[in-house]
């Protein structure tokens, strides 16, 4: 199964704002991340903005990029535009890559895929990989993935959970009990485009108000999410300008 990897881009960063045109080794963030994405087995690749600066800068660099509506609630709803945008069938498989990722493996781009294709009755698929820190344990924004025998996510949640009732037996995470099965969800998803089309119609459910969690709605409307317990964490992201001098002080 081919698919298209997308790759979302919006200027309009609270935290950061023009970062997908940051400057990498002489190229802009997001082209590097379209690069990346590149070198996976996405049989295309397209930046989805609803920035002309970026739309320039892409075509600019010979990327494919689209335009969407700036109105969007979610990234999700931006994906959902985008397959009606390529005409995608209902079994074709999007890969939404983070447009703040340009040292995104393509293997784990490529394994997202070959999830969703190994589960014929999953729309979304996703990675997850072992929590060793306490630390992580305790974070709220260390969101966790509880995953069922069928390789199937159970939950997302900001708490730590699977919650070690006799180890914790006073409410405080203070260690991880050998054997407790406590994943942390990488933010890597593979998308069937019927479920992006029928995305934007589904109600927002009180358990993702509460945590603030968009894969929530998919569980919640009885749709399977696959997942794959990855060794290690991805690199990670650019958030915030204290991200960016970091990345650049590694090179």
């Amino acid at each position: 199964m081919s698919f298209v990897a997308v790759v979302p881009a919006r200027y309009a960063s609270t935290r950061f704002p023009g970062k997908p045109l940051i400057d990498l080794d002489g190229k802009a963030m997001v082209v590097r991340v379209a690069e990346q994405a590149a070198l996976s087995g996405a049989r295309e690749v397209v930046v989805a903005t609803d920035d002309d600066r970026i739309r320039d800068v892409c075509i600019a660099a010979a990327v494919r990029v689209v335009m969407t509506r700036s109105d969007h609630a979610t990234g999700t709803d931006r994906l959902s535009e985008v397959a009606t945008l390529l005409q995608l069938a209902d079994d074709d498989v999007v890969v939404n890559v983070q447009g703040d990722e340009p040292e995104i493996p393509p293997t784990a781009i490529d394994r997202v895929a070959d999830v969703l294709r190994a589960d014929s009755e999953a729309a979304v698929a996703t990675l997850c990989h072992a929590i060793h820190d306490v630390a992580d344990a305790r974070n709220p924004n260390v969101v966790k993935c509880v995953i069922g025998e069928d390789g199937r996510a159970l939950y997302f949640s900001r708490a730590p959970i699977p919650f070690a009732r006799d180890a914790w037996q006073h409410g405080e995470v203070a260690d991880l009990p050998a054997g407790l099965p406590l994943y942390r969800h990488i933010g890597l998803y593979a998308y069937r485009a019927s479920f992006l089309r029928a995305f934007p119609n589904l109600s927002v459910p009180t358990i993702e108000r509460f945590e603030s969690l968009e894969q929530l709605r998919a569980l919640a409307h009885g749709y399977r999410i696959a997942v794959a317990i990855v060794k290690e964490p991805l690199p990670p992201g650019i958030d915030t300008p204290q991200d960016y001098a970091r990345l650049l002080a590694s090179r």
